[in-house]
């Protein structure tokens, strides 16, 4: 790990305005430490997010849940309200990697990251979140641009996410059983006659099924997605899955996503 500078800044105007550079923005450390350890990453500043009161929190007003950008995936997934609200969206958290990356890990961290494994992007598709910063609001459909690249301009850090309550949800993930990353994760949402389906896992970045969205606005059911094909073009291929495995596994996901919707 090379040397760098340390800042613990006590608002996200003073952040963005040390985010210049090759500094590097903190949140819960599970992705950033772990590069710089390997040399990977070599940051000349660290800026420490953690001690930025305004970044944490949890408010639902029953159509909405916004989670502050530094809420750790622990709190989301023991939340009241977002088992109330969004009960998919606490299981999604409570299966994120293991208890130590809970306590620390940031659903902020983790979308600005935007790693292709991670599940929360397949959340943030689904449910039509806002991911709020400090210079804006980005859409879901806009904010994932590729692998490990989001919306998020030089010194634009994410001050809270809302989601929007679906009627019903679910979240299932094909994970890999040592670092519980989705191969490939599946989160189906319906609103009421509108479903929107997002994936994570299985390309370079998390995406939205409109065939599977389609077939199951029609009809909310396992068998509306049991014979929806994904396309194996432009999926990730590594020493866990092929492309093709991936392709397959969209749709198993999918359709048990919707099996554990209706229960």
């Amino acid at each position: 790990m090379h040397a760098f500078k340390y800042h613990r800044p006590s608002s996200v105007d003073a952040a963005a305005g040390l985010a210049k550079g090759e500094a590097k923005l903190l949140a819960g450390g599970q992705s950033l430490v772990q590069a710089m350890k390997l040399r990977l990453a070599s940051p000349s500043d660290i800026i420490d997010l953690g001690t930025i009161k305004d970044l944490g929190g949890i408010k639902s007003d029953g159509k909405t849940v916004t989670i502050g950008a530094m809420t750790r995936h622990a709190e989301v997934a023991h939340s009241p309200d977002v088992k109330k609200a969004i009960p998919a969206l606490a299981a999604l958290a409570g299966g994120i990697g293991d208890r130590q990356v809970r306590a620390m890990g940031t659903i902020g961290g983790s979308l600005a990251n935007n790693d292709p494994a991670a599940d929360y992007p397949a959340a943030v598709l689904a449910l039509n979140a806002t991911i709020t910063t400090n210079k804006g609001k980005h859409e879901a459909d806009k904010f994932f641009k590729g692998l490990y690249e989001t919306a998020l301009k030089d010194g634009e850090i994410i001050t809270s996410v809302t989601f929007q309550a679906p009627k019903r949800a679910a979240y299932m993930k094909f994970k890999n059983p040592a670092s519980r990353f989705a191969i490939v994760g599946v989160f189906v949402a319906d609103f009421g006659g509108i479903v929107r389906v997002g994936v994570t896992g299985a390309g370079p970045s998390a995406f939205r099924q409109a065939d599977m969205e389609k077939a199951l606005s029609g009809k909310f059911a396992p068998e509306s997605v049991a014979n929806v094909k994904q396309k194996q073009d432009g999926l990730n291929t590594d020493l866990h899955a092929s492309a093709e495995y991936r392709a397959h596994l969209v749709t198993v996901m999918a359709k048990r996503a919707v099996e554990a919707a209706l229960k």
